[in-house]
């Protein structure tokens, strides 16, 4: 049967959240990027509250969620599992994955201002440059953990890793091990 609607993948396919994840970082880019052309045109209307409202929502609950993942459960089951080719790369990216973590955190709190701002509707301006910032470094942190790190934990970790994965980042999220 087709759905009307694109459902998350569930947390049994802890890679498969991730990735969900970041399909919807591209959303919520995309998003500001709209916005960009909007503001201009329509100033704070409805419209522009509510995407800023919507991409707010995301980074300031979603994404930290899912760094934490990464940081606390992903990366550190890699780094006791990986051998040969696998530790020497890991070894190589992990410090540069947490230095990606931390800038995107700073540049968010640059655009986090200006989209409260538009949220209550007291200012239409929003900064390209900070978008582009924050865009490109997404974008280029997720393909690293796209090509490199998701591929890896899918060839490397046990089901038992998965599983203990899946469970703490439901956990991370509050939702009850019953909840399908």
């Amino acid at each position: 049967m087709t759905t009307l609607f694109d459902s998350a993948p569930g947390f049994d396919q802890p890679i498969a959240v991730l990735k969900h994840c970041h399909d919807r970082i591209r959303k919520q880019i995309a998003t500001l990027d709209k916005l960009l052309t909007h503001l201009p045109v329509h100033g704070a209307d409805q419209d522009a509250r509510q995407a800023a409202q919507a991409v707010l929502k995301y980074f300031t609950q979603a994404a930290p969620l899912h760094h934490e993942d990464e940081e606390m459960d992903l990366l550190p089951a890699l780094e006791t599992t990986a051998t040969q080719e696998d530790a020497v790369l890991l070894k190589q990216l992990l410090p540069e994955i947490m230095k990606q973590h931390l800038q995107m955190t700073a540049q968010w709190s640059n655009l986090e201002k200006q989209l409260r701002q538009i949220q209550e509707g007291s200012s239409a301006q929003l900064s390209a440059l900070d978008i582009r910032h924050f865009s490109d470094m997404y974008l280029h942190h997720m393909e690293l953990e796209e090509t490199h790190i998701a591929p890896m934990a899918k060839r490397i970790l046990s089901d038992v890793q998965m599983q203990r994965l899946g469970a703490a980042m439901r956990a991370r999220r509050g939702i009850s091990p019953d909840t399908p």
